[in-house]
């Protein structure tokens, strides 16, 4: 199979671009209608049913109630970057998804279409670019509405996310030393040859970058920017109508593009498990599925089918993390802002760069040695898991995994701040009160 020539390329980009853009924006509405099915399920109640069967049209029905709500902007606010602030949340969580391969090449009379809006050669970079400045929209937002609350949830968000992108960034360091590339396409290919995902050789690294995550789309327990209980809505307390909804749906286009990242990365991507039949990548301009005993290239065999199958295998690694976000927000508490900034630079900062450093020098050793392969891949397993345990068990110290409180005796009998006998209001007999007095 031969690559698409100009004209080709270009009708082939179009229709790409307009049905992933169309599509993603169609299942961030849906995700709505799935949280609140999955919270209701939590919480023993039916979830939304009225709007058309199963409640499929409350989507649909909530965007044309944004659409005609009334626009209400203070009249202290900032009005240039008050409209703006939305704008800044929304595009970049938007377009983080064209780089993301979603299935395997589709062949065609006209060549061989890559399942990708962009196949750009930085990827990773590209995402992780244009997603750090989701923060100026929503530190803008909190700015520019003239609102004690929402710049203090503005001020919160800047420093949360900033915080963590740094564990982001360190989490990914040892898939790139293992993929060797950062093009997407290339690190579900290294998957491929490796023959297992990197979810077994790099655990903590994909704890790591779960984590952290949850604290990019400002989920709970990470949701200290909103944090409703505390600051009435956070930083976007003034907005109202759709400038309100496109924080929201910039947070869920969030969810979807981290959900499909943890799928592309640790997941192996649109891989199917345990089938070679899929496996295809271009290598000096023909697509091929590895390389024989002799080290040519073995070619590929592209079928309609097979990008439908890894469409799908690719549909369900991604919906699982999405399930996985939602489950997390109806079951975990929020954490303290001191926990939060805690765990971002005392524990994830340090843990990932020594993770990093292991692993540098795990993957040096084994060169060396000239150890490929499986056992490459196993050896990388031991270590990751002995770091994982390490993490888990030693670093934690009993915070997560026995409960929050910093207190070993929290258990006990609380002691009163006020020593005994000492400020007590006695209460006298009332025949003894006039004695008492005099």
């Amino acid at each position: 199979m031969h690559e698409l020539s100009s004209t080709a390329f270009v009708i082939s980009s179009s229709i790409k671009v307009f049905l992933v853009f169309s599509i993603s924006l169609a299942l961030v509405a849906y995700m709505t209608l799935a949280e609140r099915k999955v919270s209701g399920f939590i919480q023993d109640r039916l979830g939304p049913n009225r709007a058309g069967k199963f409640g499929l049209l409350q989507p649909i029905a909530d965007g044309i109630k944004n659409f005609l709500k009334e626009e209400t902007m203070p009249a202290t606010a900032n009005r240039f970057f008050f409209v703006l602030a939305p704008m800044l949340a929304i595009i970049p969580a938007v377009v983080t998804i064209a780089v993301i391969p979603f299935a395997a090449p589709l062949p065609t009379p006209w060549g061989v279409v890559d399942m990708v809006v962009a196949d750009l050669p930085i990827g990773i970079l590209y995402i992780l670019a244009l997603s750090s400045l989701g923060v100026y929209g929503l530190f803008l937002a909190g700015w520019a509405s003239n609102n004690k609350y929402a710049l203090l949830g503005g001020v919160r968000s800047s420093s949360q996310m900033v915080s963590y992108e740094v564990a982001l960034g360190l989490s990914l360091i040892p898939v790139f030393m293992l993929a060797g590339n950062v093009t997407l396409t290339e690190i579900v290919w290294q998957q491929q040859m490796l023959g297992m995902w990197y979810l077994v050789p790099l655990s903590l690294a994909f704890l790591l970058f779960v984590i952290s995550a949850f604290a990019e789309t400002n989920r709970l327990p990470f949701d200290l920017p909103e944090a409703e209980s505390e600051l009435v809505t956070g930083y976007h307390t003034e907005y109202s109508a759709m400038k309100f909804s496109m924080f929201f749906i910039a947070e869920y286009s969030h969810i979807l593009t981290a959900s499909a990242l943890m799928a592309t990365l640790f997941l192996g991507g649109w891989s199917i498990p345990f089938w070679s039949g899929d496996h295809m990548f271009w290598y000096q301009g023909m697509l091929i599925s590895g390389f024989g005993a002799d080290g040519l290239p073995v070619a590929a065999t592209p079928a309609w089918w097979i990008t439908l199958l890894t469409l799908v295998s690719f549909a369900l690694k991604t919906a699982f993390f999405i399930l996985v976000f939602i489950w997390v927000r109806w079951t975990l508490p929020r954490f303290r802002y001191d926990q939060v900034m805690h765990l971002g630079w005392k524990v994830m900062l340090p843990v990932a760069l020594a993770y990093v450093m292991i692993v540098a020098a795990t993957i040096l050793v084994l060169d060396q040695v000239g150890v490929e392969g499986f056992l490459f891949g196993a050896v990388l397993t031991v270590v990751s898991l002995i770091c994982t345990m390490v993490f888990v068990f030693v670093v934690d110290r009993d915070r997560i995994i026995s409960g929050t409180t910093d207190d070993p005796g929290a258990n006990a009998r609380p002691r009163s701040p006020v020593p005994s006998g000492a400020g007590v209001r006695r209460v006298l007999p009332a025949g003894a009160r006039a004695s008492s007095e005099l």
